[in-house]
């Protein structure tokens, strides 16, 4: 899932693009720019996609809201290259995309405080690489990951013993 919350900075709005891995709520992707185009989208993807480059991505849906940049012919087609299916929210409804948009509220709550206003994207793009790092590996227990940080919950599903299929 992804999403791009604004940040106030002195001189005009930044933008950081999200990128969450749905099975582990990790943040596999992320951007920060003072422009919304396409390209914020494009890079928080292919930090995403280099992310996971041991997985196959065919099959993977990758949803975002209807915002223009997730839209741009570039982004469907690097999302059709990786062999994932894109996915729009409907009009109007703000449901489909509420993971997304929780991790929003976290980085607005636990980063980018309401009344804070930033010196720069440069200075919000720094604490939000710290921001991330925490989220991902070092401190951050997430309740639908059993307690446990999203790097440590990914890598106990990849240690756990395979089911074997026995051959008919």
């Amino acid at each position: 899932m992804t999403d791009t919350p604004y940040v106030a900075t002195w001189t005009g709005f930044c933008y950081t693009a999200f990128v969450i891995d749905v099975f582990s709520r990790a943040i596999v992707g992320w951007r920060v720019s003072s422009s919304l185009r396409a390209e914020l989208a494009l890079d928080a993807l292919e930090m995403a996609i280099w992310s996971r480059r041991t997985a196959n991505l065919g099959g993977l849906v990758h949803h975002s809201d209807r915002s223009v940049q997730y839209l741009a012919v570039r982004c469907t087609e690097r999302l059709a290259d990786a062999g994932a299916v894109t996915s729009v929210g409907s009009k109007g409804d703000s449901y489909d995309n509420a993971l997304v948009e929780s991790v929003n509220g976290l980085y607005k709550t636990e980063l980018i405080p309401a009344k804070s206003l930033w010196r720069t994207a440069d200075a919000v793009d720094l604490a939000t690489a710290a921001w991330v790092s925490w989220r991902i590996a070092e401190r951050c227990e997430h309740g639908a990951c059993g307690d446990v940080p999203p790097a440590e919950y990914e890598a106990a599903y990849h240690q756990r013993p395979q089911a074997t299929v026995a051959a008919a």
